[in-house]
C-alpha cells in the first residue's frame, strides 16, 4: 500500500505520485597510482561544487574508454562536468609533440572524456568543462593546444603560485575581459572579473565549433562556449569550483549549469513509485 505522510506530516513523494529526483551529473576521472593501486578519482573540490553550487548528484565516471556504454550513461545523467587535472591532453590527439616537459599525460582519461564531450554536445546534455576540461573540449572539436605558454614571448605566467597553502595556489588574482552580450557575460553579470589561474597549457587554434567568451590580458582564451549548443555548454580555463561558496562569479557559473541540468531532468518522464 502507498505511504500517506512522512514523519514531519508532509505529503510523501509516493502520495503525490512522484519520487523526488536529484539530477545525476557525470564527472570525469583521472587515473592515478596510490598505495600500489591504480585509482579512478576526481578531486573533492569538484564534487563539493557540484552538490553545493549546482545542486546536483555527482557521479564519477571511470576512465575506461570504449569499454563504457556511453548511451547507457547518458540515459541516466542530465549533465557532464569535465574537471581540471595536473595532466595534459596527449599531443598526439591534436598534432603536437609529446615530451617529458609538457607531461604528464593520462591517455585513459583522454579516451573517455573526448567521446563523452562530443556525445554530450550531440545529445544536448549540459556541459561544464574546467581547466583541462576546456582544453579537452577544444581538442574534441578539432582544435589544438599550446604547451608551456609561460615560455612564449609577451605571455603572462598563468601557473599557480608556488605555495604549500592551497588557498594561496587557488587565489583569485588574474583579470579577465568577457565578451559583451555573451552567455558568460549574461551569466555573471559583468564584463570584467578576476579569477584564479593554475595552467601552463592553453587553446592555440580554436575549434570551429567554439566561440570565445573571455580572454586574459595577454590574449589567452580563458572561456569558450559551444556555438551550436541548445543548452549550457561552457568551458573555462580557471577554477570556479574552488571558490563557489564565496565568489559570486564562480557561484553563478555553477548555478547556471545546475539550472540547465534541472531543466533537462524536468523533461524526463515521471518516475512511477513502487506500490505493494
Amino acid at each position: 500500500m502507498k505511504q500517506g505522510k512522512d514523519s514531519r506530516g508532509a505529503a510523501s513523494s509516493t502520495a503525490r505520485g512522484l519520487l523526488p529526483r536529484q539530477p545525476l551529473v557525470a564527472v570525469s576521472a583521472d587515473v592515478i597510482e596510490l598505495y600500489r593501486y591504480l585509482w579512478h578519482a576526481t578531486p573533492l573540490q569538484y564534487l563539493e561544487a557540484a552538490v553545493a553550487g549546482a545542486g546536483v548528484f555527482p557521479l564519477v565516471v571511470p576512465s575506461l574508454g570504449d569499454r563504457l556504454d556511453f548511451d547507457q550513461l547518458f540515459a541516466a545523467v542530465d549533465g557532464l562536468i569535465v574537471t581540471g587535472s595536473g595532466s595534459g591532453v596527449h599531443p598526439s590527439l591534436y598534432g603536437g609533440d609529446a615530451s617529458e616537459a609538457n607531461g604528464p599525460y593520462d591517455p585513459a582519461r583522454d579516451s573517455t572524456t573526448l567521446p563523452l564531450i562530443r556525445k554530450a554536445i550531440d545529445e544536448g546534455i549540459p556541459l561544464l568543462a574546467i581547466c583541462r576540461g576546456l582544453q579537452e573540449l577544444n581538442v574534441a572539436l578539432g582544435g589544438t593546444l599550446a604547451t608551456e605558454i609561460q615560455d612564449r614571448p609577451r605571455m603572462l605566467d598563468h601557473r599557480e603560485p608556488p605555495s604549500d597553502n592551497r588557498d594561496e595556489r587557488f587565489a583569485i588574482r588574474q583579470n579577465l575581459t568577457i565578451k559583451s552580450d555573451s552567455s558568460l557575460s549574461r551569466m555573471v553579470g559583468a564584463r570584467h572579473i578576476k579569477v584564479n589561474s593554475l595552467h601552463r597549457q592553453a587553446i592555440d587554434r580554436l575549434a570551429e565549433g567554439l566561440e570565445v567568451e573571455a580572454v586574459a590580458k595577454d590574449g589567452t582564451i580563458e572561456a569558450v562556449s559551444v556555438r551550436s549548443a541548445c543548452t549550457f555548454a561552457v568551458g573555462v580555463q580557471w577554477h570556479p569550483e574552488y571558490w563557489v561558496k564565496s565568489d559570486e562569479p564562480s557561484a553563478r557559473i555553477f548555478r547556471g549549469f545546475g539550472d540547465a541540468v534541472r531543466a533537462r531532468a524536468a523533461k524526463r518522464p515521471s518516475i512511477t513509485p513502487y506500490t505493494e
